[in-house]
């Protein structure tokens, strides 16, 4: 469609320039006219070009546009401004290409890893972690609808700190057994039948003021963490069932959002399994790490760190040790987060010479993204021997917040250093910024706020300091506010069926509001903000899909069967008085392209605009065409082909951001 179109004018113009000036241009940058009164297409290459030819950029645009001859399914090109080369489009041809045909690519063959959610498995999953979490499953989804294989991945910290925290509350401040903590995950009653995870979620909060009480209890958690790690022991086996316990809960909280993974690689296996003996060898081998003889890092293994000189200059002098030098492993031999995180990289891009074992750990029932249902494996010292293989990818995209960009660009260095440059060249680190609440949003979830706070742009939450919004209690109210207000606007319908249309339409609020920020805005969520059904909000663009389908259920016509139909298109798509509705079939047409440039720039920010303005577009267009009252019967079946057109594109492009489109609101 449009995507294509633009594809085969560039292709097509760079062959002129190579046979017309022998020159060859890499980049042709292609934009939108400001209307399409000026055509589809802004071609801006001449004002380079002109460096090259010695020449007035609109003289070599009007040599271009004279020489250049037809090209497939373009009308005609002219000349605008100083040396632009505006395109405009066979209307009527592009039109029918719209009608028949479809977004998605062809698959490539090409073996993509995205990581994400990568909660602590030690309390309750919370509004932050769905940021992490939408933003990679919207991201998984646009690289499977541009035809790539992909392997979704969460990866699972079940040995670190936060984990041992959640057991020294339990051994040290309950005073618990190990079996007393297994009936605890088994049995709701001695929790008080709240879940395991908000259960953990209080205790967490505890702990942390525990351990300013004395030095001697920060003690404990050093030694609970080194015993952990060790394994073999009964504080690593308490950590490992609690662990598991909460991770089952966090699966099934991502679950109410259509969020699913492939594959959990567990930090616990990377240490039982050797990873970092094998990643320790090669970067020694290769000379990535040193031992610091002297200095502040005396005794511990270092590598140059990222973006400084002594790393982008082997020939560096150096009066003295390199204090700013990363450790990668401390002078007691314990390795550092980044040192794991690098065996565990080296792993994902088939160059560790080690593998997980795996087992199978949650199955997901038949469902609209997996019809036969899925599963859901995890890593294991010893598992199962017929299982899907993971690992080895060409390319991986870490969805990880933006204080982690430190931490990511040593893996990537150490990659580089190692001599992989293709794999650190495909290693993405897709950040983003925290979520904080308004407050009004804080107040209407139960939180004392005090004067100052009330004026605040937004309050921040902690799970340490156990101010926090669970994401399943996040869930719960946005549905309970959906609910009303579908109550009120349907009440010719069933119960149940209304509690289903919340659900679709609090999830689509949520879902929608993480995506339409850029990933570097910091987010202030306000639940009457997200819900409202006017304005660039999920629920805006879910009541347009209501809409246009109501036009079809008022006409007694099926959508998919009106664009079946042999339709008088060019009446309805040329001509300058047709130029509003042209404008819709453009912007319809625009989803392969919108899903390129997310992907290109990790930004699914551009999706989300783009459902909006689809939305809009249509709006306007119902507005101004009356089409079940159109007396000309062409010209009304022309009119519902574009309501279908809009429709089925803003239902795709929902459905890639994994938003439901209800069929009434």
């Amino acid at each position: 469609m449009y995507r294509e179109l633009q594809s085969q004018l560039v292709q097509h113009v760079r062959a002129f320039l190579q046979k017309q000036y022998q020159v060859e241009l890499k980049n042709i940058p292609v934009e939108q006219p400001p209307s399409v009164e000026l055509g589809e297409y802004a071609l801006t290459f001449c004002f380079e070009l002109a460096k090259k030819l010695r020449k007035a950029p609109r003289k070599i645009a009007e040599e271009i546009v004279a020489n250049i001859g037809p090209i497939p399914g373009i009308e005609r090109l002219e000349v605008a401004g100083g040396g632009y080369i505006n395109a405009r489009v066979d209307r009527a041809q592009l039109a029918k290409k719209i009608v028949s045909g479809s977004t998605e690519s062809a698959p490539t063959g090409e073996k993509i890893l995205v990581e994400h959610t990568s909660i602590n498995p030690n309390k309750a999953a919370h509004i932050g972690h769905l940021r992490n979490a939408i933003l990679g499953d919207t991201f998984v989804r646009l690289l499977r609808a541009d035809g790539r294989h992909v392997d979704v991945q969460n990866y699972i910290d079940n040995t670190g700190v936060q984990v041992a925290d959640v057991v020294v509350g339990l051994m040290y401040l309950e005073k618990k057994s190990k079996g007393e903590i297994e009936r605890l995950i088994t049995d709701p009653a001695p929790r008080g039948n709240q879940p395991i995870d908000y259960y953990c979620w209080d205790l967490y909060a505890k702990v942390s003021g525990w351990y300013e009480l004395s030095p001697e209890n920060k003690q404990t958690r050093l030694k609970m963490l080194h015993e952990i790690e060790a394994g073999n022991n009964e504080a690593a086996e308490i950590a490992d069932i609690l662990s598991t316990a909460i991770l089952r809960r966090h699966l099934e909280t991502m679950q109410r959002l259509g969020i699913y993974y492939d594959f959990l690689p567990r930090e616990s296996e990377i240490l039982s399994l050797h990873f970092w003996d094998l990643a320790f060898a090669q970067l020694k081998e290769k000379g990535v790490l040193y031992l610091e003889m002297e200095g502040k890092n005396k005794g511990c293994w270092v590598m140059k760190r990222a973006g400084t000189k002594a790393a982008d200059s082997e020939a560096a002098e150096q009066s003295g040790p390199d204090e700013d030098a990363k450790i990668i492993v401390r002078s007691n031999g314990t390795v550092t987060y980044v040192g794991k995180d690098i065996a565990y990289h080296l792993w994902k891009f088939g160059l560790l010479g080690r593998d997980f074992g795996y087992r199978r750990f949650f199955h997901y029932a038949p469902n609209p993204d997996y019809p036969k249902g899925h599963e859901v494996w995890i890593s294991a010292k010893s598992g199962e021997a017929d299982h899907p293989h993971f690992g080895g990818v060409s390319a991986i995209y870490n969805v990880i917040d933006a204080r982690q960009a430190d931490p990511q660009n040593n893996v990537i260095e150490a990659l580089r250093l190692l001599g992989y440059a293709e794999q650190a060249a495909h290693y993405t680190h897709l950040s983003y910024e925290m979520v904080a609440l308004t407050p009004r949003c804080a107040a209407e979830l139960g939180y004392d706020l005090l004067e100052e706070d009330k004026a605040r742009a937004f309050i921040e939450v902690s799970g340490r300091k156990g101010f926090g919004v669970k994401a399943d209690d996040l869930l719960d109210a946005l549905i309970a506010s959906a609910k009303r207000e579908v109550d009120l606007r349907r009440t010719e319908i069933a119960d149940e069926e209304r509690h289903t249309i919340a659900q679709h339409v609090a999830i689509g609020a949520l879902r929608y509001f993480m995506l339409k920020f850029t990933k570097n805005s910091v987010i202030a969520f306000d639940f009457k903000e997200a819900l409202s059904f006017e304005g660039e909000t999920g629920p805006y663009c879910q009541y347009s899909v209501v809409r246009a389908g109501n036009i079809f259920r008022k006409a007694g016509a099926d959508p998919d069967a009106i664009l079946r139909e042999n339709i008088d298109l060019e009446n309805i798509v040329t001509g300058s008085e047709n130029d509003d509705i042209w404008s819709l079939w453009l912007t319809a047409a625009k989803l392969g392209l919108i899903i390129d440039q997310s992907i290109a720039t990790s930004e699914p920010a551009y999706l989300a605009k783009y459902a909006f303005q689809l939305a809009q577009g249509f709006n306007n267009f119902y507005h101004r065409h009356h089409i079940l009252t159109e007396a000309d019967e062409s010209r009304k079946k022309a009119l519902l082909a574009t309501a279908a057109i809009a429709r089925r594109e803003l239902i795709r492009a929902l459905g890639v951001m994994g938003i439901t489109a209800p069929s009434v609101m």
